[in-house]
């Protein structure tokens, strides 16, 4: 399909709460094929819709290594309907915030509810990187970035360092 481009920190659209999607259509299924282009090209292992520019609630997964045969998951107005008590910490990051790595503490395991391409409903219960990956992508729809779960420091330091860099190149 089409590799889109990605918005980054410092760009408000990224703080949106995505809406439903409505109908699963042609347009639907493109945008899913694009994001799942897009994310294999950036490389990522997940892809809200919002990070290109597309405010409904749709994301896209897939934890296979590069040596793996690709297993992507395109997940439509997901409901997280489970989290575990045990936290488990995972070096996390974004392709809407280019080369910073952090650790994260989020639920060692959560419960998903999704509409998947054909409008079936599909329930997972997930745990290790997917759980991480689902809530890191879930968080997107509802306009939270992972640096959100930062200290308050190290959380202005990234926000003010990608607002730098975005005025250097729009100052040219």
């Amino acid at each position: 399909m089409a590799i889109r481009d990605i918005i980054s920190l410092p760009d408000p659209r990224l703080r949106l709460v995505s809406e439903p999607v409505e109908r699963i259509d042609a347009e639907i299924k493109k945008l899913a094929a694009d994001m799942l282009d897009t994310m294999y090209e950036a490389p990522g292992i997940g892809l809200a819709a919002i990070q290109v520019a597309v405010p409904k609630r749709i994301f896209t997964i897939d934890l296979a290594r590069k040596d793996e045969e690709k297993k992507p998951i395109v997940l439509i107005n997901p409901e997280i309907t489970f989290t575990s008590e045990d936290m488990a910490v995972y070096e996390e990051g974004c392709l809407s915030i280019p080369e910073y790595y952090e650790e994260v503490e989020r639920p060692a395991r959560c419960g998903v509810r999704y509409l998947d391409l054909e409008g079936r409903s599909i329930e997972m219960m997930c745990e290790g990187l997917l759980a991480t990956c689902i809530q890191h992508e879930f968080d997107h729809l509802n306009g939270v970035l992972f640096i959100d779960y930062l200290s308050r420091l190290k959380r202005e330091r990234v926000i003010k360092k990608f607002t730098k860099a975005a005025k250097r190149e729009a100052t040219g």
